[in-house]
């Protein structure tokens, strides 16, 4: 086995931290000599020991001479943890191969330069681009400074998210609803429009058994508009947190929502979404999940921030020029323009098709 072998095992352990180290990045870490791995770990909560430790503390033998396979480069300063740099520095371990450089400001080479002051080979720029594919969201909040945007919806075979009366329960099936709620244990926010939130009064929240979570989230249900007191979302803020984003002055209701438990944040109808996103990066939230309607994901569509598309296909026909399509917006004016999804999945999944897929 290679260099490219042991990086791609360190790979896929960090994809174990997902939905639970963020906004931190999935790392993940393997310790070899002679040819064998002798001890692995990844990075497993936000918080915790990081990926190097794990892998350290995992070994049942003497490191002396080993090699150290890590996805980011070894953070360098204190954060919730001290730094990883001085973990591999006790051990004996005297090569280093790493898959990319960390772009944290607190970071940024200064690992890799120090490893390599205190004498330790270090490679770099093995799968890197592996690498940054995993991590992606966490790149796209540091370099971008917005968190990466995930668009669900469900629609039936005709394009349609709801009827002529705005009836959309349900679409999907029960197997698509279980994995949107799989997907939802991974945001730190849940964003729908007013006319969303008037129409279906929706919770927003996780329904899972602890075993079928993807994640430890509890996202911040997110509504861009106004919305009535009575909602579920307004009567069920203090348990489960609420953001009204809203151009509204009127003070009684906004009294009422905050009175409630929601955060009201007064958002002029002339902002942008990338106002709103950073708005959303000062709180480090890393995954948000746009759940619809037509205005909302014309908004995010023609700002050009979906990042990943998370599709619900129906076998199901509605018909009716007034039935609800899925992207409003301005769109895009010819079809040599479309948006095309990178090495999309598609998956049987009970009777509808779920399509995944990044924008490239």
């Amino acid at each position: 086995m290679n260099d490219s072998d042991f990086m791609r095992q360190a790979l896929e352990l960090a994809k174990k931290g997902e939905g639970f180290v963020e906004p931190n990045p999935m790392v993940g870490c393997v310790l070899v000599r002679d040819g064998q791995v002798i001890g692995q770990g990844y990075h497993t909560q936000y918080g915790n020991v990081h990926a190097e430790v794990e892998a350290i503390r995992s070994a049942k033998t003497d490191l002396t001479g080993a090699t150290c396979y890590v996805t980011l480069e070894p953070c360098s300063h204190y954060g919730k943890t001290p730094p990883c740099v001085q973990a591999i520095l006790q051990t004996g371990i005297q090569r280093v191969v790493v898959a990319m450089r960390d772009p944290n400001p607190d970071v940024n080479g200064r690992g890799i330069q120090i490893l390599q002051e205190a004498g330790l080979d270090v490679t770099e720029h093995v799968l890197e681009k592996e690498s940054r594919w995993l991590n992606a969201p966490y790149l796209t909040l540091l370099e971008k400074n917005r968190p990466w945007i995930h668009a669900k919806w469900a629609m039936t075979l005709d394009g349609r998210l709801a009827t002529k009366t705005h009836d959309s329960r349900w679409i999907s099936g029960e197997e698509s609803r279980k994995i949107v709620h799989q997907l939802r244990s991974r945001m730190d926010a849940i964003v729908i429009g007013s006319g969303t939130a008037m129409h279906d009064d929706p919770m927003l929240t996780v329904r899972l058994d602890e075993s079928d979570r993807l994640g430890n989230r509890v996202p911040c249900r997110v509504v861009l508009g106004d919305i009535s007191p009575e909602s579920q979302l307004v009567r069920t803020a203090r348990e489960v947190p609420v953001l009204i984003v809203a151009a509204t002055n009127d003070l009684q209701k906004i009294r009422q929502w905050e009175a409630s438990g929601c955060e009201f944040l007064q958002f002029s109808r002339h902002n942008s979404i990338w106002m709103l996103l950073d708005n959303f990066a000062e709180r480090r939230w890393t995954h948000v999940l746009v759940e619809g309607g037509r205005k909302v994901f014309g908004q995010f569509f023609d700002s050009e921030c979906i990042d990943e598309v998370h599709a619900f296909l129906a076998p199901k026909l509605i018909g009716g020029e007034s039935a609800i399509p899925v992207i409003g917006g301005e769109g895009l004016e010819k079809m040599s323009f479309a948006t095309l999804l990178e090495s999309p999945e598609f998956k049987i999944v009970g009777q509808d098709i779920y399509v995944r897929g990044r924008i490239t």
